[in-house]
């Protein structure tokens, strides 16, 4: 079984919670920022010692509000990769229709060679409007006609940019001719003729995987038909099984054959106590925040109503309906690992990505959960991190 941990990449945020500023009233400097980037490198070394896989990171920009600080991943990456040893580091995920595909087919083949193949590359479609417009891109941001529109245009040169970064990777020479991207573009002059195809330089020394998010069923669709790689976030069990089944059947149609577990992880949220009390006292404020960051985002359709109806765009779920619907690892040891092991027997996850970083957790606090579930949670599971065996 593979065990990773992602980083948001929040600011120190000691006023997490409901108690603490909305967080469109939050606003932090550079000097907030660099005390990320050293918890973060702090965080890369503890997951280095106790033998956690890989540590993914993730793309934001423009974010004053101090929740997602880390704007380019491989460059983050690169410097992760001096401070350990063995960690591979991951992008959860590169934002894609704000890259030039080819400027970011570049990047990930040097990441790759830099660190000796211990990049994990990642890619989604994106969430944030602030970003997306302001770097030349488009991203649905409601549940209206006109975010219906921008998730088509955004999907569309999503995957135009991945076939270019495929063909980029793969082949001596390349060109490309789509709606959004045509590489070469035509007539340009080079040394008395035309340029009719181009070469990535350096290519990738190793296939790289990729892995996407998968958070609907034209993703889920799409990424079993290209082969990436899924990463799913937890549902509660029986709707992740639906998910996850799902995956592997039209997988498996297409003739990738990918079986109960591989092909795909869980990403699920994580917060173990030595009782559940313990664990709803550290939780709380760092999962109020989060909830109120995000749920303006329709970040938690997945939950549902008392009588099982879908929630509203926006809902705003407690940490007892999180808890109560097993959406993430939040209480004693014993709770989380009777909740992990039910998603390994029940679903067939054996690779979890679990996302300690909400917002307010102290350097010590992060280091305390790295430690408790690598030496009490992941042993009861038969999981000795550093051996994926």
């Amino acid at each position: 079984m593979r065990i990773d941990a992602n980083f948001y990449g929040s600011v120190p945020m000691p006023d997490a919670g409901y108690g603490g500023p909305q967080p469109v009233d939050r606003r932090y400097g550079n000097d907030d920022f660099l005390a990320c980037y050293k918890n973060l490198t702090h965080w890369a070394k503890t997951m280095d010692r106790l033998g956690y896989d890989t540590m993914w990171l993730t793309e934001h920009h423009f974010q004053y509000e101090g929740y997602e600080v880390t704007p380019n991943l491989i460059l983050f990456g690169l410097h992760l990769a001096r401070e350990t040893q063995r960690l591979r580091l991951g992008q959860m995920f590169n934002i894609v229709p704000q890259w030039h595909p080819l400027r970011l087919a570049e990047d990930a083949a040097m990441m790759q060679i830099l660190t000796d193949n211990r990049m994990q590359f990642g890619v989604g479609r994106g969430t944030v409007p602030r970003e997306a417009q302001s770097l030349g891109g488009v991203v649905a941001s409601g549940d209206n006609e006109m975010s219906a529109k921008l998730d088509r245009l955004n999907r569309e040169i999503f995957e135009e940019s991945m076939e270019i970064i495929r063909r980029a990777w793969t082949n001596e020479r390349f060109s490309f001719s789509g709606k959004h991207f045509v590489l070469p573009p035509p007539g340009i002059p080079d040394r008395g003729s035309t340029v009719q195809d181009l070469t990535l330089v350096p290519k990738p020394i190793a296939p790289i995987e990729v892995w996407q998010a998968v958070t609907s069923s034209p993703t889920l669709d799409y990424c079993a038909g290209v082969r990436h790689s899924a990463v799913m976030h937890a549902r509660g069990i029986a709707e992740t099984k639906v998910w996850w089944d799902d995956f592997g059947n039209k997988a498996a149609a297409g003739g990738w054959d990918i079986g109960q577990s591989e092909g795909r992880c869980l990403a699920i949220n994580m917060h173990v106590g030595h009782t559940m009390e313990a664990a709803k006292r550290g939780a709380r404020n760092a999962h109020d925040e989060w909830i109120r960051f995000l749920a303006p985002y329709g970040r938690f359709r997945a939950y549902r109503q008392p009588d099982g109806s879908p929630v509203p765009f926006g809902f705003m779920p407690t940490l007892e309906n999180t808890i109560e619907q097993d959406m993430m690892l939040i209480g004693s040891v014993d709770h989380c690992v009777d909740l992990m092991g039910r998603y390994r027997d029940e679903v067939g996850v054996e690779h979890f990505v679990l996302f300690f970083d909400m917002p307010g957790l102290t350097q010590e606090q992060m280091d305390q959960q790295l430690e408790m579930t690598a030496t009490e949670v992941l042993p009861q599971l038969g999981i000795t991190l550093g051996n994926t065996t």
